[in-house]
């Protein structure tokens, strides 16, 4: 609490309400209105701009200044000398690891990856057409009746052998839906691979023949996974917490986050930018759709530039550009007429004085969107692996949550129906 108080006057309330004021370590001051409901009065707050849901250690961004933290580590130093599995430590954790904790904690997810063999029937009730989001919201959400021996959630082992099974099995389950469209057999995950590589072989290996996952293709995607592993308060880390207030089991908050992603308002933004560039569908055409994105009156968007957030360049999109210029070279995919496109639209929103004075800027989501589908991945899995990177700042922020004295999400209204009024008689 910092001390400092704010003061509410309400007309036909002779008191004014006197709120704390709580200062966080850094970030705006937030002010306690828990105390209004005793007065009958609620806020009101849609979309919830304004409105601090709980207190948290994990990750903070400011949106100003293009920063965001992990544990107070810069995602760009995070990127450039960690890797994804370390970040999922410092997440869970608090702290990096030393030598000898990350050792164990990558042996840890490595003798996890491999998921139930009955699940691999699971799918079987699927048709091979389905979205790989609709079956990853009701395999992950089905963890829960084959490892149900953690599922207690107020038992910290529990959590953490839970936190382990999620971040581990995600990248097999995520592989597993591809996989099950195109009617190949499963890849039963490696031991010998790290993390993004692993995913790799499961995606593109077949019994067939070896696969020898590319460096430079695991690089990237070990950069995608860390760079979305956590993003503070968004919509689908809000409904997991909101899911875990109620003491749902684990997989079934992580499966209700999934389902949130799944909007194309959150999750489904790289795959917007890949729909965007097919519809401007050649280079000859990028002048006609620059026009119609600066016509205020033409509903045409360009997609993967600017940030909700972030209203000046999304330091995760820095770290993927010198990334997916590196997948394309190793591609040799720079003459891919899709991706020239988006080069030439990268090159215009950086230089172009509209798109510079109103910092529209391109996003993490323009130049994932670019890697995946360089590297081959359907545009439709694109939200799949948003997920798979996602996952443990969902369940770090469950862990947080479940680990301190909670009460279960309520949010109230403003209520605009009818008041009450009887049945009418006939």
């Amino acid at each position: 609490m910092t001390g400092k108080k704010a003061q509410l006057s309400v007309d036909g309330l002779s008191e004014t309400i006197e709120l704390p004021v709580y200062e966080g370590t850094t970030g705006p001051d937030v002010v306690d209105v828990r105390s209004l409901v005793s007065r009958d009065l609620f806020t009101f707050d849609p979309g919830f701009m304004s409105t601090a849901s709980c207190e948290s250690k994990i990750t903070y961004i400011d949106g100003d200044k293009g920063i965001l933290l992990y544990r107070g580590y810069p995602i760009e130093q995070l990127a450039e000398k960690s890797d994804y599995l370390e970040c999922c430590y410092l997440l869970l954790n608090g702290e990096l690891p030393n030598p000898k904790q990350k050792s164990e904690f990558v042996n840890a997810i490595r003798y996890h990856t491999m998921v139930h063999e009955q699940i691999n029937h699971f799918f079987n009730g699927f048709p091979r057409h389905a979205h790989p989001m609709a079956i990853m919201v009701g395999v992950v959400g089905a963890l829960s009746a084959f490892y149900h021996d953690s599922l207690i959630i107020n038992d910290e082992d529990h959590r953490k052998i839970a936190a382990l099974r999620l971040i581990a099995k995600m990248p097999t389950l995520a592989a597993m839906t591809y996989k099950y469209s195109i009617g190949h057999p499963f890849m039963y995950p490696r031991n010998d691979l790290s993390f993004s590589e692993n995913f790799l072989h499961m995606m593109f290996g077949t019994p067939c023949e070896d696969y020898v996952p590319s460096p430079v293709l695991a690089d990237a995607m070990d950069k995608i996974f860390l760079l979305h592993a956590d993003h503070e308060q968004n919509a689908s880390t809000s409904t997991v917490r909101l899911a875990g207030s109620t003491g749902a089991n684990p997989y079934a908050c992580i499966s209700s986050g999934i389902t949130a992603l799944w909007g194309p308002a959150h999750g489904g933004a790289n795959e917007a930018v890949l729909k965007m560039l097919f519809e401007i569908g050649d280079a000859k055409n990028i002048d006609k759709y620059i026009k119609k994105a600066k016509d205020k009156d033409d509903p045409f968007r360009l997609m993967g530039f600017g940030h909700r957030v972030y209203k000046n360049f999304d330091p995760r999109a820095k770290v993927l550009r010198a990334a997916c210029q590196n997948v394309l070279k190793e591609l040799g995919k720079e003459d891919d007429p899709l991706l020239k496109i988006a080069m030439q639209l990268e090159k215009i929103a950086l230089e172009d004085e509209y798109f510079v004075e109103r910092n529209l800027y391109p996003n993490v989501d323009f130049y994932s969107g670019i890697i995946l589908k360089a590297i081959g991945i359907p545009v439709n899995l694109f939200t799949v692996i948003f997920a798979t990177g996602r996952t443990p700042g969902w369940v770090a922020h469950w862990h947080e949550m479940i680990s301190n004295p909670f009460k279960i999400g309520r949010p109230r209204q403003l209520y605009t129906g009818p008041t009450y009024r009887d049945y009418p008689t006939k």
